[in-house]
């Protein structure tokens, strides 16, 4: 992807649900975003309940369907990495919060079937385990309310936001903002608590 136009044609792949541009990016991305979730996870506590490819597949799910509905802005290859990295370091701030906000429980884990968890997770095809967002990405879109459908589909055809209110009216930050709202509310119906809006 080394040039503006081929990132924004990697990109319209990404939006469109091409495979192969999805399984591409996880081969480059993944590797970084278990990275820096790796070197966060410093709290003995969390790391026994936390895996980085739990963080990694709930940071790409969110992802795949957020750019899928047109949300992110993202210019170059430096812009989607920030995202990502923004993004694990979200999440993983997110278990924290939840782990300290919990009773401590000593029977809730043992070492041993974490273990086995992930040795069960990281078996399971690539693509599949991280691109399970088809079936989610079609209960998103068919969550959002007409006007912010309108919004999504719009960017899905790779409309810019001045394009878009064009064509619909309002300001491209607030028609940008309206979407976001919208797939905030519905990642946390289907339980993604955190919030990107890029």
């Amino acid at each position: 992807m080394p040039t503006d136009t081929s990132f924004k044609y990697f990109l319209r792949r990404i939006r469109s649900g091409d495979q192969q541009a999805a399984e591409e990016l996880v081969r480059q991305y993944e590797p970084i975003i278990r990275r820096e979730v790796r070197m966060r996870l410093t709290d003995p506590a969390l790391y026994r309940l936390v895996d980085s490819v739990d963080i990694c597949q709930s940071v790409l799910r969110s992802f795949f369907v957020r750019a899928a509905a047109g949300q992110y802005d993202l210019h170059q290859p430096d812009d989607l990495l920030k995202l990502l990295v923004i993004m694990a370091r979200n999440k993983l701030a997110s278990q924290a919060r939840k782990l300290r906000s919990r009773p401590p429980d000593h029977r809730r884990v043992k070492e041993g079937n974490i273990d086995q968890l992930g040795a069960v997770v990281a078996a399971m095809p690539g693509p599949y385990r991280l691109i399970a967002g088809r079936d989610l990405l079609h209960e998103v879109l068919h969550k959002l309310p007409e006007e912010e459908r309108r919004l999504a589909d719009l960017r899905a055809e790779g409309r810019t936001w001045s394009e878009i209110t064009i064509a619909v009216g309002g300001t491209p930050e607030g028609r940008r903002k309206q979407l976001a709202r919208a797939l905030d509310r519905i990642m946390r119906e289907l339980g993604d608590e955190e919030i990107f809006s890029v």
